[in-house]
């Protein structure tokens, strides 16, 4: 499906979290491309809280979802804080009365049936299935049982659940925006399947399809691992008559090493947007490198605004492959945004990270005695902006810094050098900064080091090996007359001195 922005009108589509916990990459991708696809065609997102799994909601998982949702840059038109009287409320739990309706309707018609099997019943159907080597499915016990029949059983004290009636050898099928024709026989679905439950919700499959009719939806977006959903919802579409939204299953996310979904058990790629936002990856990074799991634009670039990737987004452009989490790729993509950002901003999202206090650096930094935390985080986001991929990496930079002088520094790096040479740069050094005051507003590092130089006789690497071995721990250090700003004059003849009772 190739879609110009301007012949698509009155889009409609949602995005249905269940406040489980906290926001997953995979869901943050499901949301996004829902955003991208409601904002390329004006259309408009709906925002739904799907929470009939009463038993696993979390306290607090739907404001979880909203705040990383925000922080990531997706807005809705619609939702539990957005409502739309026409289509009002968002939380599943709110809707039960209207499933209701159309569930009795089903009933009426013969089209559903009540089922008083007992879980005892249904396992000891499965088992026998498998014995014979069948796939388990659901054997139609109950359907064209008498009025008198349910009555019985409901003498017993059983409470049925509600089963849709599914045709035999009928074909469910549509057109998938991403992945083309789709179909599937009602004899290999499992039987007819539950749409109200026991205690009266109904089931996820009944539900959405409601919803979705009720709300308008235009198109469903959502991730592949929903695909064999789909053929059971197309069932309630058609026995209620309704015509079903435009369906697109997205791919799901791969680990390149196992070559397996991303899973919850792989614990070297994060899962959740937190974890990301508590890194110090940046929000649009993560927006950039999300776009790019299960889409691609025409051309080369990498890099994209939200806007621009609004104006290029193209449905007939989503991958039917297996998108693979590149943690190199996302790392690259989030230092060439951090090289972007303008120094107070940077160094405004760094403090913010520390006041969040969600990780344990953060917290170190909260525990420093510093007079002037911001200068200093400042100063350090002035030298490191270009060598860092992650804000937290600027968190550890503040840590080591401030407590340079109980740092441990591996002086045998030194040994390489001529040490007459080391030791005659590092003292001439010594020399020149005390003639510096304490608390000297300018302290012209540069012109030091030429002095040294000079001095000395020393240049090149010999000279600047020893001073950034001395002043940072590391051979390589950028900007050393940066770096020597964040000390006192004290805290460099410190430095200086335990250098040169090493050598």
């Amino acid at each position: 499906m190739s879609e110009n922005s301007g012949l698509r009108k009155n889009v409609r589509v949602r995005y249905a979290p269940s406040p489980t916990g906290f926001l997953h990459i995979g869901n943050a991708q499901s949301a996004l491309f829902n955003y991208l696809f409601a904002r390329h065609y004006n259309g408009t997102m709906v925002l739904r809280i799907e929470d009939t799994d009463v038993k696993r909601n979390v306290p607090h998982g739907e404001d979880s979802q909203i705040e990383n949702l925000h922080w990531l840059g997706i807005d809705w038109d619609e939702g539990p804080d957005k409502p739309n009287p026409k289509y009002a409320p968002y939380h599943q739990t709110e809707r039960k009365d209207l499933y209701h309706r159309y569930i009795e309707q089903l009933l009426d018609q013969g089209l559903a049936y009540k089922d008083y099997a007992t879980e005892e019943e249904l396992t000891e159907m499965r088992d026998a299935q498998r014995a014979k080597g069948e796939a388990p499915h659901y054997d139609g016990r109950w359907y064209g049982k008498s009025e008198a029949e349910q009555q019985a059983a409901e003498a017993k004290g059983l409470k049925p659940s509600i089963r849709l009636h599914l045709p035999a050898n009928h074909e469910y099928a549509w057109d998938d925006i991403i992945k083309g024709h789709v179909s599937f026989n009602s004899d290999n679905m499992g039987g007819d399947f539950i749409i109200e439950k026991s205690n009266g919700m109904p089931t996820y499959n009944f539900a959405v399809v409601i919803d979705d009719y009720l709300m308008d939806i235009t198109d469903v977006l959502r991730g592949d691992d929903h695909i064999a959903n789909t053929p059971k919802q197309i069932a309630v579409y058609e026995a209620l008559g309704i015509t079903p939204p435009n369906f697109g299953h997205i791919t799901l996310i791969y680990n390149p090493k196992t070559r397996k979904k991303l899973s919850k058990r792989d614990k070297e790629t994060l899962q959740f947007i937190s974890q990301y936002k508590n890194q110090g990856y940046l929000s649009e990074a993560i927006f950039n490198f999300i776009a790019f799991l299960g889409w691609s634009p025409v051309g080369e670039k990498e890099i994209f605004s939200r806007e621009e990737l609004i104006k290029l987004y193209d449905p007939s452009r989503m991958s039917k492959s297996p998108a693979y989490f590149d943690q190199n790729k996302l790392d690259w993509t989030n230092a060439e945004y951090i090289k972007k950002l303008d120094l107070d901003d940077m160094t405004d999202r760094v403090l913010n990270l520390v006041d969040e206090g969600q990780t344990d650096i953060a917290k170190q930094v909260q525990g420093l005695q510093l007079p002037d935390l911001r200068g200093f985080t400042k100063q350090i986001c002035k030298i490191y902006q270009t060598e860092v991929y992650q804000l937290s990496q600027i968190m550890e930079k503040i840590v080591w810094y401030s407590n340079i002088l109980d740092e441990v520094i591996d002086y045998s790096q030194l040994n390489q050098f001529d040490r007459n040479e080391t030791l005659a740069v590092l003292k001439s050094f010594r020399d020149h900064v005390q003639d510096l005051q304490e608390d000297a507003v300018v302290r012209d590092f540069n012109q030091i080091i030429k002095d040294v130089s000079v001095d000395s006789g020393v240049k090149g690497r010999n000279l600047y090996f020893p001073l950034n071995v001395s002043f940072t721990g590391s051979q390589s250090a950028p900007q050393i007359n940066e770096i020597l700003q964040l000390y006192s004059t004290s805290t460099i003849i410190a430095l200086l001195n335990k250098a040169i009772s090493a050598l």
